[in-house]
């Protein structure tokens, strides 16, 4: 029998590893954009690298090594009518993610990631995959208020950069979305190491049509830019270990523990960006509205949780049935 307190041991270190990369690879990516001395102000690219490694570097690992492996049951109607749009949307999510980064503050991006679960429950009821209800109306508007607020104490507010970081909030909701009737309708499910197999090479595609337009021409025109293979090689490694880092909190603990892991990561991330960059100006009026989105988004966990502990409930007769993670756990949109 496994020792309960070296297990429990194993959870907290997971989790902590999760919030410190996860952590850290959002700062990563603002230096890289950001910095001077990097002078690689081209997120499209970032992303565009991030998902090419991902894939070659699962390839490799479930391929050549066998280290790890590829859930089967994938077919070609699966893939294109669910795997291409989730591919997309989360392609939509990374490079509009990271390109808010050259507008506004890290801190100022994380509070208006806050609006999440608003965008995932609206675009859930209008998919019937949500139902309307007065406690999870007062919870979103808990959450907007909260974002509201938050944005109004902003100093340095561009609205460029919020457009872009309401668009990847948009992308993401959408992928979450596309993720859920995925398990739901086609009935698959995968862990989340199938997950980046099949999703990378697809963002990468994805990525790489509208980079040719648009970032491409300005890198060759301005021609100012290094390629710093050290720096990007190791960028796209804490990114593909945050992925793995997901997959183990999740097959140790749950989805929710990495929503409710994801929530005490923003607080570390608001507070140290402050710290870290000039950029950053907290105010009063700043923290007091996030905090009031905080606290929407707790209770919108809590509710995510009665509910997934009900459904479990009701299903005990084939809680054994599989071990797979499913789809919708993974979360590796972090930008």
């Amino acid at each position: 029998m496994a020792d309960p307190r070296k297990a429990g041991f194993l959870t907290y270190a997971y989790i902590l590893l999760y919030i410190a990369l996860s952590s850290g690879q959002i700062f990563f990516n603002k230096w890289v954009l950001s910095s001077k001395e990097i002078n690689f102000p081209y997120p499209l690219g970032l992303t565009l690298l991030h998902m090419v490694f991902s894939s070659v570097l699962c390839f490799a690992l479930t391929k050549v090594f066998k280290v790890l492996k590829v859930e089967e049951g994938m077919t070609l109607e699966i893939y294109t009518t669910s795997v291409i749009p989730i591919g997309a949307m989360f392609a939509m999510t990374l490079w509009l993610g990271n390109t808010a980064y050259l507008y506004i503050s890290v801190a100022f991006a994380q509070m208006l990631k806050a609006i999440m679960p608003v965008a995932v429950f609206v675009l859930g009821v209008a998919a019937g995959l949500e139902v309307n209800s007065c406690r999870m109306f007062l919870i979103m508007s808990v959450i907007s208020f909260g974002v509201l607020v938050a944005s109004y104490g902003e100093i340095n507010i561009n609205w460029i950069g919020v457009v872009y970081q309401m668009g990847g909030v948009v992308g993401e909701a959408l992928r979450l979305i596309f993720m859920e009737i995925f398990v739901k309708r086609k009935g698959l499910k995968l862990n989340p190491i199938s997950v980046m197999y099949y999703v990378s090479p697809c963002s990468a595609i994805c990525l790489f049509i509208p980079w040719i337009f648009l970032e491409r021409p300005r890198m060759v025109e301005q021609g100012t830019w290094e390629f710093q293979p050290v720096i990007l090689m190791l960028n796209s490694l804490c990114t593909f270990a945050l992925n793995l880092s997901v997959f183990l909190v999740i097959s140790h603990t749950s989805a929710l523990t990495i929503r409710v892991a994801g929530v005490v990561k923003d607080w570390v991330v608001v507070l140290l960006s402050a710290l870290l960059f000039a950029d950053t100006k907290l105010t009063i009026i700043n923290l007091f509205g996030y905090g009031i989105a905080i606290a929407g988004v707790a209770a919108y966990n809590n509710h995510k949780l009665k509910k997934e502990t009900s459904r479990d409930t009701s299903k005990d007769a084939q809680a054994h049935e599989t071990e797979s993670i499913p789809l919708t756990t993974s979360s590796t949109s972090e930008s």
